[in-house]
C-alpha cells in the first residue's frame, strides 16, 4: 500500500502541477473570451431557462413540452442530477481542506476557477446535446466521449477511450469511496455509529436508486438537491449572521492570502501563494467539476433539441456549486478562530459550525455531508456507468451498477489519505483529454452560441449522422 501510496503521489504531483493550472484556467478564460463573458452576462437568463425546464405537469399546455419529445430527464432535473454529483463532500470537506493546505487565498482561487469555469460547463453541455447519440436501448447518451468521437473525428477515437476508461474508474473514488467514506467518519465522530454500518445503509439505499437507472435518479435528485441546498446555506448564513462582525475581516485574508504568503500561526502552518492557487483550483475543480467532463453526461440526456438553451442551464452548477454554497463554507470557517488551530477537512467546518452553532452545529454538518454525499454517489454512478458503456457496451451497464453499488461499504472502512490521493488523481487524468477536446471543438460553441443569439436555428445533436 506504501509503494501504490508513493506512486499515486508522485503522478498526483505532476497531473496537479502547472500543466494541468494551465490547462484548466487557460481553456476556461479562452472559452470565456470567445464567449465574450456571455456566461456571466447571460447568468439570469440562465436561471429564467432552469425554472422553465422543470418537467411540466401532465395538463400543462403542449406548447410548454414540446422539446420534450428527444431525451430522458428535463432539463431542470439534468441540472439536478449534474449538481447532485457537484455538490458534495468538496462543499464541506474540500473547501475545509483548501484552507488548510492553501490558507484564506485559496478561497479566492476557487472563485477564479468557477468564473472561468462557467464558460467550460456551458461549452460542455452545448457539445454534449450537440454530439450525442440514441444506443441501443433508446437513451441518449453523451459526454466528452461522444463529443470527441463525433466531433473530432474517428482518429481521435482513442482520446474518447482514454476519457471513458479515467472516468469509469474515478468514479469510483471521486463519486464513490471518497463520499461514503467522508459521511462515515461524520457519523462516528458525531453520532458514534461505526462506520461498516453507515456503509451498509449508504449502499442499500443508493442501490434501490442507482439499479433503477437515470430516471430514478433524476427524479430523487429532483427532489433533494433542492432541499439540502437552501437548508444549507440557510444554516450557513444563520452562522453568519452571529458571526456579522467578522464577516470583512474574513473577505480582507481572502484577498490579502490570493497574492501573499501566508504565516505559520497557531496550529496552522502557514501556506505560498503557489499552495493558494495549487489547492484552490484543485479543491475548485473536486468540487464544481468545471473541466473534468463529468456533468454534460448528465446534460446529454435531456428533453430539450437546443444545444445552448441546455448549455446555459449547464452553467448554473458551477455559479451555485462555488459561488454560493461553497463561499458560504469559506464564510463560516474564516468567520470563527478554529482553522487556526491546525483542523481540516470535514471535522474543521463541523467545529466552525459548532462554534457559532454550540449543541447542534456539529449534526447541521453531519446531517448535510451525509445527503449530499449520497446524492453525489447517485449522480457518479450515472456517469461511471455512461463511461464504461462506451468502452463495453450496453450489457457492461447493469455489472457496472452492482460493483458501484457494492463499492460503497469498501469505501466506508478504507483509509481516508489514500482514497483522497487517488480522486484526487484520477479527476486530473479525466480533465486532460476532456479539455483537449474542449479547446479543438470551440469553433463549434463559438458558432452555435453566435445562431442561438442571433435567433437562428441549431441543430439538434440527434439530427447528425454519426461515425459509427
Amino acid at each position: 500500500m506504501e509503494t501504490l501510496t508513493s506512486l499515486l503521489g508522485a503522478i498526483n504531483g505532476v497531473v496537479w502541477g502547472p500543466i494541468m493550472l494551465i490547462l484548466l484556467l487557460g481553456v476556461g478564460i479562452y472559452l470565456q473570451i470567445g464567449l465574450k463573458l456571455m456566461p456571466i452576462r447571460k447568468l439570469g437568463m440562465g436561471f429564467k431557462l432552469m425554472w422553465a425546464g422543470r418537467e411540466p405537469k401532465p395538463s400543462a399546455d403542449k406548447a410548454v413540452s414540446k422539446e420534450g419529445d428527444e431525451g430522458e430527464i428535463s432539463p431542470f432535473d439534468a441540472l439536478m442530477t449534474a449538481l447532485s454529483a457537484t455538490i458534495g463532500t468538496g462543499n464541506i470537506a474540500g473547501v475545509a481542506t483548501a484552507i488548510a493546505l492553501g490558507g484564506p487565498g485559496a478561497v479566492f482561487w476557487m472563485w477564479i476557477t468557477a468564473l472561468v469555469g462557467m464558460a467550460t460547463k456551458f461549452a460542455e453541455a452545448v457539445l454534449a446535446v450537440r454530439y450525442r447519440e440514441t444506443d441501443s436501448t433508446g437513451f441518449h447518451v453523451g459526454g466528452p466521449m461522444f463529443y470527441i468521437k463525433n466531433g473530432l473525428g474517428k482518429k481521435w477515437l482513442w482520446l474518447g477511450g482514454v476519457f471513458a476508461f479515467f472516468g469509469a474508474v474515478a468514479a469510483f473514488g471521486i463519486g464513490n469511496t471518497v463520499q461514503s467514506n467522508s459521511v462515515a467518519d461524520a457519523m462516528d465522530a458525531t453520532f458514534g455509529v461505526p462506520h461498516w454500518i453507515t456503509g451498509v445503509i449508504i449502499m442499500v439505499l443508493a442501490g434501490a436508486v442507482i439499479l433503477g437507472g437515470i430516471k430514478r435518479i433524476a427524479k430523487v435528485a429532483g427532489k433533494l438537491v433542492p432541499i439540502m441546498g437552501i437548508a444549507y446555506v440557510v444554516a450557513g448564513l444563520l452562522v453568519l449572521i452571529i458571526n456579522a462582525g467578522q464577516i470583512g475581516e474574513a473577505f480582507g485574508l481572502i484577498f490579502y492570502y490570493a497574492f501573499n504568503p501566508m504565516a505559520a500561526a497557531g496550529g496552522f502552518a502557514g501556506a505560498a501563494v503557489m499552495a493558494a492557487i495549487r489547492f484552490g483550483v484543485a479543491r475548485g475543480i473536486f468540487s464544481n467539476e468545471a473541466g473534468l467532463g463529468s456533468a454534460p453526461i448528465a446534460h446529454a440526456a435531456a428533453k430539450t433539441k437546443n444545444p445552448v438553451r441546455q448549455g446555459l442551464i449547464a452553467m448554473l452548477g458551477t455559479f451555485i456549486d462555488t459561488i454560493i454554497v461553497c463561499t458560504i463554507t469559506a464564510l463560516v470557517i474564516l468567520t470563527s478562530s478554529v482553522w487556526i488551530d491546525g483542523e481540516a477537512g470535514a471535522s474543521l467546518t463541523a467545529l466552525s459550525f459548532d462554534a457559532a452553532l454550540p449543541g447542534f452545529g456539529n449534526q447541521i454538518v453531519a446531517v448535510a455531508l451525509a445527503i449530499f454525499a449520497f446524492t453525489t454517489i447517485l449522480g457518479w454512478s450515472f456517469y461511471g456507468e455512461k463511461c464504461c458503456q462506451f468502452l463495453f457496451g450496453t450489457r457492461s451497464i447493469m455489472i457496472y451498477r452492482v460493483l458501484f453499488v457494492l463499492a460503497i461499504p469498501l469505501g466506508a472502512i478504507a483509509q481516508l489519505g489514500f482514497i483522497w490521493l487517488m480522486a484526487d488523481t484520477f479527476n486530473a487524468m479525466m480533465a486532460i483529454p476532456n479539455l483537449i477536446a474542449l479547446a479543438l471543438l470551440s469553433p463549434v460553441v463559438f458558432k452555435l452560441t453566435k445562431d442561438y443569439f442571433d435567433g437562428k436555428d441549431v441543430l439538434p445533436g440527434e439530427e447528425l449522422e454519426h461515425d459509427q
